[in-house]
């Protein structure tokens, strides 16, 4: 077995020495299930152009009072405001979501954000290393502006500093909590994914969801998930209490025999949203980079239809789009 070429430490219930695991969890497929996706049929064409209805945003420079705001910027590239406090989550302004420069998925809408508009940046959270989330090029270009601290599940420092040298970089292992403001504290917390860079590093990187617990109320930001039975979302109400706002994924997912273990599909993601119990839910990783089979709006379609079976209104799961910006109401405490 190969060694790990970024992190070393103790055995856990989710690291074997080597490599990173889900607990009673489910293995990423095969190289030979990928060709199997990739031979099959079922592949709905995206549009070369899905234009938002948004302008591209100019954010505050801070928000307060209780208010919290979530801005997108794409895929799975969110601005939150809280508290103070301006986090940004898997920054990714490249073209493209690839090791290469010449190939690969290719954003086909521009950043609802550009960087020179952006406010001064506390913290940034990096969820795993896939590229459509760990971005160094869009990494680098922050910290030649105001060189923001990163925060990144164990393992990804090594990748973050190959590009960035001097990035002030703090790694969380599950369960794990950092404080980032005074009253604001971060919890790294578990989700059903995987991590690569290439064919050799598989599962060398721990992948996390965080939650943000602030004075105004409760935010789970997850990157990318498996439903895993909705495991990890009743953990998370159990610990934490639930939440007033949930960023969740919801695009990525067919097709399921091959996704449901690392990407879940619409009606997960509203399951998600009450287990967890998140009164207000930022919906992300849809429309704006081809990585799955299904057609560009059939993540939205999907959506309103979990919504409605579940009676569910829908502006409590908002499908963000680049450019949108969310007040999310408050909600008073139980």
């Amino acid at each position: 077995m190969a060694a790990n070429r970024y992190y070393s430490g103790p055995v856990s219930d989710h690291f074997d020495g080597t490599r990173f695991f889900n607990p009673d969890g489910e293995e990423p497929a095969s190289a030979l299930s990928l060709i199997r996706w990739k031979l099959g049929k079922g592949n709905v064409p995206w549009p070369r152009a899905f234009a938002s209805p948004f302008p591209p945003a100019v954010p505050e420079g801070r928000v307060s009072g209780g208010r919290l705001v979530v801005t997108m910027v794409g895929h799975a590239s969110m601005l939150i405001q809280v508290a103070g406090l301006n986090i940004l989550t898997d920054p990714v302004w490249s073209e493209r979501t690839s090791p290469f420069s010449w190939a690969g998925p290719t954003r086909v809408n521009p950043p609802g954000i550009r960087m020179s508009d952006l406010p001064p940046i506390d913290v940034v959270l990096v969820t795993h290393n896939h590229y459509d989330h760990l971005d160094l090029a869009t990494l680098h270009a922050l910290q030649q502006l105001e060189e923001p601290p990163v925060i990144t599940p164990l393992g990804n420092a090594a990748i973050i500093r190959s590009r960035v040298s001097t990035a002030r970089i703090t790694e969380m292992d599950w369960g794990e909590q950092h404080s980032i403001a005074p009253g604001v504290t971060l919890h790294c917390e578990p989700c059903h994914h995987w991590s690569a860079r290439g064919l050799g590093d598989r599962r060398m990187a721990l992948w996390a969801a965080f939650v943000v617990a602030t004075p105004d109320g409760n935010i789970y930001h997850v990157g990318d998930t498996g439903f895993h039975k909705g495991i990890n979302y009743r953990a998370a109400r159990e610990k934490h209490g639930g939440f007033r706002l949930a960023n969740l994924p919801f695009g990525a997912y067919e097709p399921r025999w091959f996704m449901r273990a690392q990407h879940q599909n619409p009606e997960e993601a509203v399951k998600g949203m009450q287990l967890c119990d998140a009164a207000f839910v930022a919906g992300h990783h849809w429309g704006t980079v081809k990585l799955t089979n299904e057609g560009i709006e059939q993540p939205i379609e999907a959506l309103h239809a979990a919504l409605d079976a579940r009676g569910i209104a829908s502006d409590r799961f908002r499908p963000m789009r680049p450019g949108e910006a969310f007040e999310v109401p408050f909600v008073p405490a139980a």
